[in-house]
């Protein structure tokens, strides 16, 4: 990482010094200037650029003709934001080198923390959450120059196995109307898919604008020939079908192939009386054109003037052709209310049949009984469905603080028995680094945790056994609990306050239970993802020890340490 230090002799230019680049990569600042007149960057033996605006930063991408080591600027004058480098020939293999991120975008360090997180700055929703070209990718809603939600970017990184991740350049920047707006706005969520003939992948995007008239969102494209750059950006739908008294939102595309074989568009929304999502279909198979509605494909009555954001639809259990195939429809409801839990904005799993046009639900629930695993995105990987989220809800978002948050652990979607299981991927398992211990925990004592970042598994001899597994925490009363109501999460605050929600999957009478632990956050998989419950913890501050209160004899333990 870079030191930034006062040049000798020179009070005014600071300069910022990091390990050297070789020439022939790329490196990519973003510079603001402080004032209306234009301000110079020197990059020393690689000459100078120009920071020129002032209401935002401005990407600037140099090839370097000779190693760079530093850089120095009047801090009076500019606002330097993130810095990185890349070679474009391997960074879909080795990533970014982050040279520079801070002072303000710069996230906390979490030491042993494996969820995703961005190397600098904000982040929300995943977005384009798929496999092209053998590579896993993840975009995200990003700012990268606050750890606040602003003017919406789109962040980028790609993986393997979708555990060890590896980030890449910023990859889409809103536009000026976003800008004159106050930052109101950006590259809101969307998708990305193969197209059949084309190299890399296309992203779907909706463009927000506050205020703009006569449509706040609409809905664009952009092609992605080398894996990790954007193509100009064109509009493929423009407009709400008439009609259905729609309110102004109309966002989050998610493209996919239906069962007829055309390209398939769900859109969220809402009417007077709450949360829809829409479908859309064209027979253009690049998705550029030709975009026409279909129809209505869930309308949400249960819990009042809802938005539904982040659809997703795929096929669950067979191949998307075959008509016995069920389809897995994903829906988050923003202002939604839980009135027996106090819990807001759910997000739901609905399982039912679809022929293309029209979908039949069979039943539905609730994707996270925690709630804090919003904007769940999915696809179809190699060994099935397997889908991600944003590690948090909008309900404890304050714009004017700083707030790091990070992805869910990637899980599989699964139809057994009758219901939706989300168990967490098999990869999970390469995490772990050492057996903690596998008796103790059992046997009713406490036990150290070394860095906060663990793996629990406890299995009861029988169903619906009480317990407590208490998580020792330095400012939060922290356990999990199981009894007659059914399995809960507990987070309070020790020093009181307003009463939380009841994060309960009531009537859950579960035989085993896996746990993962990390720095701000818990989730919970019990009887093999049939109840999930995430919660991201109000203070980062590590769990340093966990102890089980269950009746002696009745269950077996085992806890690993995790890391990267």
């Amino acid at each position: 990482m870079s030191q930034s230090v006062p040049e000798t002799g020179q009070p005014s230019r600071e300069t910022i010094s990091f390990a050297s680049v070789a020439a022939g990569e790329t490196v990519e600042l973003f510079l603001m200037a402080r004032g209306p007149e234009p301000t110079v960057v020197a990059l020393h033996d690689n000459g100078e650029i120009t920071a020129r605006r002032t209401d935002t930063f401005e990407r600037h991408r140099i090839v370097l003709a000779k190693p760079l080591d530093r850089l120095s600027f009047d801090p009076e004058t500019t606002i330097v934001s993130a810095i990185y480098c890349y070679d474009p020939d391997t960074v879909l293999d080795s990533g970014i080198r982050v040279l520079h991120a801070g002072p303000a975008p710069t996230p906390p360090e979490f030491a042993a923390s494996y969820h995703f997180r961005p190397p600098f700055g904000w982040m929300n929703d995943p977005n384009g959450f798929g496999r092209f070209e053998g590579r896993a990718h993840l975009f995200y809603q990003h700012y990268p120059h606050r750890l606040r939600w602003h003017a919406m970017h789109w962040g980028h990184a790609v993986s393997d196995d979708l555990i060890h991740w590896r980030h890449l350049p910023v990859f889409l920047e809103p536009g000026d109307a976003v800008f004159a707006a106050n930052g109101a706005g950006g590259i809101f969520s969307g998708t990305a898919i193969a197209v059949s003939g084309e190299s890399g992948l296309r992203a779907f995007f909706t463009d927000h604008v506050d205020g703009r008239k006569p449509e706040m969102e609409i809905q664009c494209t952009v092609r992605c020939r080398d894996g990790f750059t954007a193509g100009a950006p064109q509009v493929v739908l423009a407009g709400r079908p008439e009609g259905l008294n729609l309110g102004d939102d109309n966002r989050d595309p998610y493209i996919f192939q239906g069962p007829d074989g055309r390209l398939k568009m769900l859109l969220g929304g809402r009417d007077a009386e709450g949360g829809v999502v829409l479908l859309h279909e064209t027979d253009d198979p690049t998705g550029t054109a030709g975009w026409r509605f279909v129809g209505l494909v869930h309308r949400e009555r249960e819990f009042g003037r809802t938005v539904g954001e982040c659809p997703a639809m795929l096929p669950l259990d067979g191949p998307a052709a075959d008509p016995a195939t069920r389809w897995l429809l994903i829906v988050g409801l923003l202002m939604s209310r839980d009135p027996s839990t106090r819990r807001r904005n759910l997000t739901f799993g609905i399982v039912g049949r679809f022929d293309g046009r029209s979908f039949t639900p069979e039943f539905r629930q609730e994707l996270d009984f925690g709630t804090d695993a919003y904007g769940f995105q999915a696809f179809v990987d190699r060994d099935g469905p397997v889908g991600i989220a944003w590690l948090a809800n909008w309900t404890d978002i304050a714009r004017t603080t700083d707030w790091p948050t990070a992805m869910t652990l990637p899980r599989r979607l699964v139809l057994k028995d009758g219901a939706l299981t989300t168990p967490p991927i098999e990869a999970v398992t390469t995490l772990r680094q050492a057996l903690l211990d596998d008796h103790r925990l059992a046997a009713g004592e406490t036990v150290a945790l070394n860095s906060g970042a663990a793996e629990i598994v406890i299995e009861f001899e029988e169903a619906g056994a009480p317990f407590e597994f208490v998580l020792s925490h330095p400012t939060l009363k922290l356990a999990i609990t199981a009894g007659a109501n059914g399995l809960a999460i507990v987070h309070e605050d020790e020093n009181g306050g307003a009463p939380p929600p009841h994060y309960l999957a009531a009537g859950a009478q579960v035989r085993s239970i896996r746990v993962f632990l990390d720095r701000g956050s818990i989730e919970v998989f019990a009887d093999d993802g049939r109840y999930t419950g995430t919660k991201r913890l109000a203070d980062p501050a590590p769990i340093t020890a966990i102890r089980l209160e269950a009746p002696q004899g009745r269950a077996a333990a085992r806890v690993w340490q995790l890391g990267l």
